[in-house]
């Protein structure tokens, strides 16, 4: 059991390294446009996701809420 909360807790923060990292690369698309190496077009990404999600829908606003709820447990358990 030891082994499955290391696990779920290195998944989660392996997870908040990555929401920062979406995090930054938007501030630094945003502040140096979108020719920067190594962030690519995270802007771009983001909204596309969004439009697709928005274009399905009630079953895009079920998968968002789905989501969200997952993120939300995930870091409710890492903070226990």
């Amino acid at each position: 059991m030891n082994v499955l909360n290391q696990v779920k807790r290195w998944l989660g923060e392996v997870t908040e390294i990555a929401l920062l990292l979406i995090a930054v690369g938007i501030a630094v698309e945003i502040l140096f446009g979108a020719s920067v190496p190594f962030f690519g077009s995270v802007v771009a990404n983001l909204t596309s996701l969004l439009s697709s999600l928005g274009d399905n829908g009630l079953v895009g606003l079920i998968a968002l809420s789905i989501i969200l709820y997952l993120f939300n447990k995930g870091r409710a358990a890492t903070h226990d």
